[in-house]
């Protein structure tokens, strides 16, 4: 127990400096909602994003002044309505929309100055107004016409943190109240971003407020950690009747944004602590990450991926799912293997043994425990069944102890140890009591 609980450790130490090293330099775009501002959380979210700052990434802050706005222009007796989730007001509330986003941008940037950070509060936005559409007047309302990109870039590289209030001017000096949902896309769009997130409170997308199609996989606590492209429009497919509007907001701008050019988008709760460190540093994350290419897939093992491999299977091995191999064995029959890598870590692996031309054997399946709820091993057996088509085999067989329920599910059925090609018989013992499962393969 004492091995297993420092090997996670290790692997958890390990993916935090792989991670450090990937994101060095990332430019990473964070929406952060006023309620999450409001919370007892602030403070804790605070020092993460000092954390990742120091840590080399570059950071961007896109505070949400809604609640703020809406208790200023109480206040005042401004009054105000909404049209498409749209604030609609008169140039008069123009004055008190800008003091409340300018007061929440200065609470985060106070924030980051007790935390030894240097952030700037600047007009790097220029916007327009939208005017009238189909017959209504947006009022103060205004969207993004231009950011000035090389202006960010510059505080940037003086090692600062440009925070964006949601206010942009027009070309003659006319402010405009835009979305800071929207303008965290915008931004992230703009510097081609590696990372945007929207840290909101209570945003989950879960098997409890969400339709989760069958290929969509989730985390052992029921979450969906990361969505491609092609995943995501089949969950917004499935939820089109979902009264979540503020989630299913976010995954369009996620899905605009991600083709758009940026690389990857999170969904976050703000009232997790630690959401940030946790969805940046390690491989699940924390959150729900959407993305469009370079986050995981099947390859062939190298060399260099063997200590990583054993160190997937050593709890199989110790719990008898699997035999024990070693590093030569593996190099021996190398091409034989592949695995599966999130962010460049080996999270799974499996081998197809080729006999002869009627039969081969897949066998060394495992799959990292932190892994095990978003469909990698089905998506492993089904690689080596195209191969084994390739190859032209007749069937694949499978000896398992622990595991028989699992290969039935896929398609495999019981079939008679004597069906062994004789050259694995040499080195089968009948003391590990294994069954062997046969899938014929259908061309």
């Amino acid at each position: 127990m004492e091995d297993t609980s420092r090997n996670q450790k290790a692997q958890r130490i390990r993916d935090v400096i792989r991670y450090i090293k990937r994101f060095k330099n990332a430019v990473v775009v964070i929406y952060l909602d006023d309620q999450v501002i409001d919370s007892t959380l602030f403070s804790s979210h605070i020092r993460d994003i000092s954390l990742i700052h120091e840590a080399g990434l570059q950071v961007l802050i896109v505070p949400g002044a809604h609640k703020r706005i809406d208790e200023i222009l109480s206040s005042s007796g401004i009054q105000w309505s909404y049209k498409n989730n749209i604030r609609i007001t008169k140039p008069e509330a123009m004055p008190s929309i800008k003091m409340a986003a300018f007061d929440v941008s200065n609470t985060v940037m106070t924030a980051l100055a007790a935390d030894h950070l240097t952030a700037v509060i600047g007009n790097w936005v220029r916007a327009r107004s939208m005017g009238v559409l189909n017959g209504e007047d947006y009022g103060t309302a205004g969207e993004i016409d231009k950011l000035q990109t090389d202006a960010i870039r510059t505080v940037l590289a003086n090692g600062f943190i440009p925070i964006f209030p949601c206010i942009g001017w027009s070309a003659a000096g006319k402010p405009y109240n835009i979305s800071s949902i929207s303008l965290a896309q915008e931004i992230a769009v703009h510097l081609q971003a590696d990372k945007l997130f929207f840290v909101m409170p209570d945003a989950e997308i879960n098997a409890v407020n969400f339709i989760i199609p069958e290929e969509i996989g989730t985390s052992d606590t029921g979450e969906v950690p990361a969505l491609n492209l092609d995943e995501l429009d089949t969950f917004i497919n499935a939820n089109t009747e979902s009264n979540n509007t503020k989630i299913m907001t976010l995954l369009h701008l996620a899905k605009n944004a991600c083709t758009s050019g940026v690389s990857r988008v999170h969904i976050l709760n703000g009232s997790l602590d630690g959401a940030l460190p946790c969805e940046i540093f390690s491989d699940l994350g924390s959150g729900t990450m959407i993305y469009s290419k370079n986050y995981g897939g099947i390859r062939p093992m190298t060399s260099e991926d063997v200590p990583a491999v054993l160190s997937i299977m050593r709890p199989f091995v110790e719990h008898g799912n699997l035999l024990p191999r070693t590093d030569k064995q593996i190099l021996d029959n190398l091409s034989d293997y592949i695995v599966y890598a999130l962010d460049g870590g080996i999270r799974a692996c499996a081998a197809l043994h080729i006999y002869d031309a009627n039969q081969a054997e897949i066998a060394a399946v495992a799959v990292d425990e932190s892994c095990t709820n978003i469909g990698i091993g089905p998506k492993l057996i089904e690689y080596l069944i195209d191969r084994a088509k390739k190859e032209k085999l007749a069937s694949i067989f499978i000896l398992t102890t622990q595991a028989s329920d699992w290969f039935e599910n896929l398609g495999f059925t019981a079939d008679d140890i004597s069906s062994m090609p004789e050259k694995r018989k040499e080195v089968w013992s009948p003391l590990r009591g294994s069954k062997l499962f046969r899938l014929y393969i259908k061309y």
